[in-house]
């Protein structure tokens, strides 16, 4: 990926979503019944038990979304007592070679599988996690995309089962507006989305997106 010459998010849409607060309600009147595909439970499995495999007792952190993996690496090096998970759906971006970053840390395992149901594996697992981050996720800018954003899918409260500290990053301000919004439903108090300056670069896209010069943003919050 080269740096300096991303184009920053465009969108008609210039405030949070005015259907989110109602599709968000419904989904949790309505919990997510799509059935589970066998190629996502053998990589649930796959994941436990490399976590179990190296520490029980560890504290579980969940990298959704993980990509290539720079950010599952950076992670397991900020938190050495935990197990981080970088999970993806995407073979080709998880076989990628990580130069930048180097090897993957004893304490980490990449998997390949689809979020929508690796979130639920976890939640009837009954997994707590203990971090849990969405690093720069697809944002669907057009209007009509809100039902493809996590926090307007019907999966996503399913979050709340999980809990943990949640950290949401993008470089599109309405994105993460939006996630405090339905993050702070979920925990039930008011969640922040504040401008972000990391110290140094956690994804690729946070490395080219700092370097395009775009604002960035997140948010956190405590299920």
């Amino acid at each position: 990926m080269s740096a300096g010459n991303s184009r920053a998010v465009f969108s008609a849409q210039t405030e949070p979503h005015r259907d989110l607060g109602a599709l968000l309600e419904r989904h949790l009147r309505h919990p997510f019944r799509k059935p589970i595909a066998d190629y996502n439970r053998a990589a649930c499995d796959q994941a436990l038990a490399a976590w179990r495999a190296w520490r029980p007792e560890s504290g579980l952190i969940l990298d959704a979304g993980c990509g290539v993996g720079w950010s599952t690496v950076n992670l397991a090096r900020q938190f050495p007592a935990s197990f981080v998970l970088g999970v993806d759906q995407s073979a080709d971006r998880l076989g990628r070679e990580r130069p930048a970053v180097g090897d993957l840390p004893a304490n980490a395992a990449l998997v390949r599988a689809d979020l929508v149901d690796f979130w639920r594996l976890l939640a009837a697992e009954k997994i707590r996690l203990e971090r849990h981050f969405l690093l720069y996720p697809n944002p669907w800018p057009k209007i009509g995309h809100l039902a493809r954003r996590w926090h307007g899918h019907a999966v996503f409260p399913v979050l709340r089962e999980l809990g943990g500290s949640v950290e949401c990053r993008s470089n599109w301000r309405i994105y993460v507006a939006e996630m405090a919004l339905a993050l702070g439903r979920l925990a039930g108090r008011p969640v922040v989305c504040e401008p972000w300056v990391p110290p140094q670069a956690m994804t690729p896209f946070e490395r080219k997106y700092l370097e395009s010069g775009h604002p960035l943003w997140r948010c956190r919050a405590q299920l």
